[in-house]
């Protein structure tokens, strides 16, 4: 069956998993989804998952065997299927149809896609709905966005005035990665008191230099080199400290690399405490750059930091508006070389 996000909800507080899911969509949403099912599954007892990446190489017959095999405990398991593209082909569509026709026991399918639009659709997603739950997530319309932002804070523990919530939602200018960050940024910044006003948030948002340094290196990492250098320069032109500035983006630089040498990102996510929209807002920049990139930008950085103090030449400023495109666009690093 076909579910919209009100019934996902009602569905996650079940005592039972479907055979098999599709959770597709916009990326945030779906992820959050996901991380929402699997905290059910081992809720109900499923200790075994299988991840199974299906990009360009991926064996379609892994499935199938995956699905045959014996777990390992005689447990209930998950096999996570993650769809690059949102596209199954031919060879995955005849694959996912199978399994949906004879689902084995003990066993259920997670298909997740981040990529999703109508012309996605197809027999095989046809299967998984009537085998088992198919839920597309949508970016909220316009006229939604306000009512979003506000249900977003209100699960993080945050009772926003109405002016509050549509000041937040116009500035994160219908940007979902972004939504997520500031409430989260959010319920660091407001402590015990969780209730907020239009004049709180304005004074979290536009006074907060620990707020405004998260604004800047989020759009960085989040690749929006436009918004980056426009937060960058009007931090300058209020005269802030670009020291205080620079020892807050060689902190992110350093968490980038220690996540770029995890062998198990999402344990190292863990370990460093991230929050999800966090976790997602680096997974998406270290997809962009390998390891050396964020090398080379922690050391440009660091020279950076001793032009700001005085100890080595250099125009601060201009340099720190390079470092910024870099992050946000590795292709640029061989033109500012």
């Amino acid at each position: 069956m076909s579910l919209n996000a009100i019934q996902w909800q009602k569905h996650l507080a079940g005592d039972r998993l479907a055979p098999v899911y599709l959770l597709a969509g916009e990326e945030l949403l779906v992820l959050e989804a996901a991380d929402a099912l699997r905290a059910l599954a081992r809720r109900l007892g499923y200790s075994e998952r299988e991840v199974l990446e299906a990009d360009a190489r991926f064996d379609w017959d892994d499935l199938a065997r995956s699905a045959a095999g014996m777990s390992l405990f005689a447990t209930q398991r998950i096999l996570d299927l993650r769809l690059t593209g949102g596209r199954a082909g031919k060879e995955g569509g005849a694959a996912i149809t199978e399994f949906c026709a004879a689902p084995p026991p003990d066993t259920t399918l997670l298909i997740t896609a981040t990529e999703w639009s109508n012309k996605h659709e197809a027999a095989w997603s046809k299967a998984v709905a009537e085998a088992g739950i198919q839920v597309i997530f949508n970016a909220p319309k316009p006229h939604e966005w306000s009512q979003w932002v506000g249900a977003r804070l209100a699960s993080r523990g945050i009772k926003a005035s109405p002016d509050a919530v549509a000041m937040l939602a116009e500035r994160v200018e219908g940007n979902l990665l972004a939504a997520a960050q500031e409430v989260d940024k959010l319920v660091v910044l407001v402590g015990d008191d969780h209730r907020i006003d239009v004049d709180t948030l304005e004074s979290l948002v536009v006074d907060s230099a620990r707020f405004d340094a998260f604004k800047l290196t989020d759009a960085a990492f989040a690749g929006d080199g436009g918004r980056a250098l426009r937060i960058l320069a009007g931090l300058k032109a209020e005269g802030d400290e670009l020291i205080a500035l620079m020892g807050w983006l060689v902190n992110q630089l350093q968490l980038a690399l220690r996540l770029a040498n995890a062998r198990d990102f999402a344990a190292q996510a863990r370990a460093e405490r991230l929050w999800p929209a966090r976790e997602q807002l680096f997974r998406k920049a270290l997809r962009r750059a390998p390891r050396d990139h964020w090398m080379a930008c922690l050391a440009r950085a660091a020279r950076i930091d001793r032009m700001a103090k005085g100890r080595e030449a250099g125009d601060a400023w201009l340099e720190a508006e390079r470092l910024i495109a870099l992050i946000s666009e590795p292709r640029a690093a061989a033109a500012l070389a």
